[in-house]
């Protein structure tokens, strides 16, 4: 039998209310996240997306994972283009292994129900 793990995250950012005037970034000033920095550039990982209640909503992979998480925001085709407003946190985990990131995210998506996952879902 075969153990998996979820992993650690390495990064989470969350929402933050804006304050004062709206800064000039639209994507921080809209959605509330700021820390993007956080997040590595040029690393292969896991994203999963959080609401207020810790439910997870949505768990994707990606060989970059800043950019990635930011097109989330920005797409007309990201899954989550309705369910903007819901995402509360962002945890991001380091994999660099793309069949480890397939196998996680598969895991994942099944073992925490995520919500607006369609693919790879083997509960129902």
């Amino acid at each position: 039998m075969i153990k998996i793990d979820i992993p650690s995250p390495d990064v989470v950012i969350t929402k933050k209310k804006q304050l004062g005037e709206k800064v000039e970034s639209v994507i921080s000033s809209e959605y509330g996240f700021t820390d993007y920095h956080r997040i590595p550039r040029d690393k292969g990982g896991i994203i999963l997306f959080f609401d207020a209640n810790e439910d997870l909503l949505f768990v994707g992979k990606a060989r970059k994972l800043r950019p990635r998480v930011k097109r989330h925001f920005e797409d007309s085709v990201s899954p989550l283009k309705l369910h903007r407003d819901e995402i509360d946190k962002i945890a991001v985990c380091v994999v660099e292994d793309p069949m480890e990131r397939e196998i996680y995210e598969t895991f994942i998506i099944n073992k925490l129900h995520a919500k607006y996952n369609i693919d790879k879902v083997f509960f129902k």
